[in-house]
């Protein structure tokens, strides 16, 4: 009776702020799933979900030293979530701050768009004729200063000769990654974190694994040349795709720079334009 006379009064108190309410935690967890999903987080979280659905039936079937066992585990659990889950706390964090607040490291005109991506496709494309390794990460919304103070700054403008020459084997700079911000080479021979998923194929090699390292922690896009094979690749938001040509290469970072550059409006540019679909603002 007690429930459902809460039942009650919480349908009677509902209204248009409940209901914002709703929606919002609602979003919050779907964007959160997404971020986790495919992930290791998500079968740990699976697993946290399930301990907890046990508590109630535990108490209901009376299993006395399971209910207490379970009830004092909880007690600590935040702190538990918190260390296990530190990588994605800090992505879905980077993420909500990428979205919140507009950052000056994507690309602004397709004019040095198309100059960027015809560069850095024919180095790429040049070093994979020569079997020289090769790891070129274009900047995004996360900045990447701290990487940029592991190598040495070079602040030039981008070119494929000055892109090949970096990589050239036995020079200062060639083992390391080149960073490229807006349309700029920021810097050459920066460390990058090493991936710390352990299912990866064992053909893959130090730069593919700091490729995939540094997009796991950022939104930045990552073009690796394998020095074994010639073979290029492509890491972003954590994942790998290989045997790119030169056209596939230009049409993939084509498309995912211009989505990431629309995606590039202040809040009144998006409400002027929900309006003006909405039909509530002429042109």
């Amino acid at each position: 009776m007690e429930t459902l006379t809460m039942a009650i009064n919480t349908i009677k108190s509902f209204n248009i702020f409940s209901l914002l309410d709703i929606l919002v935690v609602s979003y919050i967890f779907y964007k959160a799933y997404n971020l986790l999903r495919e992930t290791r987080a998500e079968q740990l979280l699976k697993g946290m979900l399930l301990l907890v659905l046990m508590i109630p039936i535990s108490r209901l079937l009376r299993l006395n030293m399971l209910y207490w066992i379970l009830s004092n585990t909880l007690t600590i659990g935040v702190l538990s979530m918190v260390i296990i889950f530190q990588p994605e706390i800090r992505r879905v964090l980077e993420h909500l701050g990428r979205s919140a607040f507009n950052e000056v490291h994507i690309l602004n005109d397709e004019e040095n768009m198309d100059s960027v991506v015809r560069e850095v496709i024919n180095a790429a494309s040049n070093l994979s004729k020569l079997k020289t390794g090769a790891l070129i990460v274009i900047e995004q919304r996360t900045g990447l200063a701290e990487i940029v103070t592991t190598g040495t700054k070079i602040d030039a403008a981008i070119s494929s000769a000055l892109l090949e020459n970096i990589f050239v084997v036995n020079t200062p700079l060639h083992d390391g990654a080149v960073i490229i911000r807006n349309d700029r080479i920021a810097a050459a021979g920066c460390f990058l974190p090493l991936t710390t998923h352990d299912d990866l194929s064992k053909s893959l090699g130090t730069r593919h694994r700091a490729a995939l390292g540094i997009s796991e922690n950022s939104d930045c896009i990552v073009v690796v040349v394998s020095e074994e094979t010639g073979t290029i690749s492509l890491a972003v938001n954590g994942s790998l795709t290989r045997n790119y040509d030169k056209d596939k290469l230009k049409d993939i970072l084509t498309r995912i720079l211009r989505k990431r550059q629309d995606k590039k409006k202040t809040f009144r540019e998006q409400v002027m334009e929900w309006l003006r679909k909405m039909k509530l603002l002429s042109k």
